[in-house]
């Protein structure tokens, strides 16, 4: 049975990518035990870039505090370049891995500046990183700025970045757009390697008692992949850019489902925080019961054979599915 796909121009052993799992992907023993138990690449975890600037921030303050009272006091300090400043622990990170497995290292870097974007990714790449996923997380409050403007610093920002690497870059992407569809076709037409779907924004809450904004839940349930699978689906065989999901895969048969939505690859996350990474080999396990049950050589047949291209009524991945839910919902309790 053969289970490999490629992702961005890689080739996999499976579909199964653990990706971004913070507490997990920051060790580097952690990511030889997801290659052991069956992960065919890795993504790991964020190097945002406000972490950079404010660690560059407080250096430089140290470093000039009191110099004006005391001009030798700077002849005490290593210079600035001796210090693990901005991403180099980041990139040392990247360097073991590589040096530790054979999978493929995906970095992901989650930005906000164009300068920063280029910067860190040209770093990325020469520290050894196999490709790069731009995490974008941003969520625009400009009353001013219009909807074409925000997706124009999309663009720009691929643009610059796939000028200085020669490296596959990927875009994990929020589904807040006017048109999902074009601005998925503007970004394959502008060279992006491949597309994640979606970035799950963690939403604040409101604590009355404590008068506090909270951090709300951040593990995914298996409901967030429905967005996802509905965006892949569609735009499946209509642009040439991979295609991956993000959310709420939690077992083998949610990986199946992606698989034949259009995805290449399942990034896996809150599933191995609940039940810790042996569990890539029980999804893996998962896939091959089902696969063999229903008689699937590989996971290449499978793939786009339910996207919207493929189905007979394309209007099941638009609004026939939501007036059938609307029309056929039975309350549990009678209302009367």
């Amino acid at each position: 049975m053969d289970l490999s796909t490629t992702y961005l121009g890689l080739n996999l052993r499976t579909p199964i990518v653990p990706s971004a799992a913070a507490p997990l992907s920051e060790d580097v023993d952690n990511i030889r035990r997801m290659e052991d138990a069956g992960a065919s690449a890795v993504v790991l975890h964020s190097l945002f870039e406000e972490q950079l600037l404010r660690e560059k921030f407080e250096l430089n303050h140290h470093l000039e505090y009191g110099t004006n009272s005391f001009a030798e006091a700077l002849t005490y300090f290593p210079e600035p370049e001796e210090y693990h400043v901005g991403p180099e622990l980041y990139l040392e990170h990247i360097r073991q891995a590589k040096e530790l497995v054979d999978i493929p290292i995906i970095a992901s870097l989650n930005g906000f500046s164009s300068g920063g974007w280029v910067e860190y990714s040209k770093l990325m790449q020469e520290a050894g990183a196999d490709a790069i996923e731009l995490n974008i997380y941003y969520v625009p409050t400009d009353f001013d700025m219009s909807g074409a403007e925000v997706e124009e610093n999309y663009i720009t920002t691929l643009r610059e970045v796939k000028a200085e690497v020669t490296i596959p870059v990927a875009m994990k992407l929020s589904p807040f757009f006017s048109n999902m569809a074009n601005m998925a076709k503007r970004l394959d037409e502008a060279g992006v390697d491949g597309l994640a779907l979606f970035n799950r924004f963690i939403q604040p809450d409101i604590n009355p008692e404590e008068l506090e904004i909270e951090v709300s839940s951040v593990l995914s349930s298996p409901h967030d992949m429905r967005l996802p699978m509905r965006w892949i689906a569609i735009l499946y065989g209509r642009i040439n850019a991979d295609l991956a999901c993000t959310s709420g895969v939690a077992r083998g048969h949610d990986a199946i489902k992606m698989l034949m939505a259009g995805a290449k690859v399942t990034h896996v996350c809150s599933a191995l925080l609940r039940h810790g990474i042996g569990y890539i080999q029980v999804m893996e396990n998962e896939m091959k019961h089902w696969m063999e049950e229903h008689e699937y050589d590989s996971v290449q047949q499978m793939q786009g054979s339910m996207s919207q291209r493929h189905c007979d009524d394309e209007s099941a991945y638009e609004r026939a599915q939501y007036m059938k839910a609307i029309t056929s919902y039975v309350p549990e309790h009678s209302l009367f």
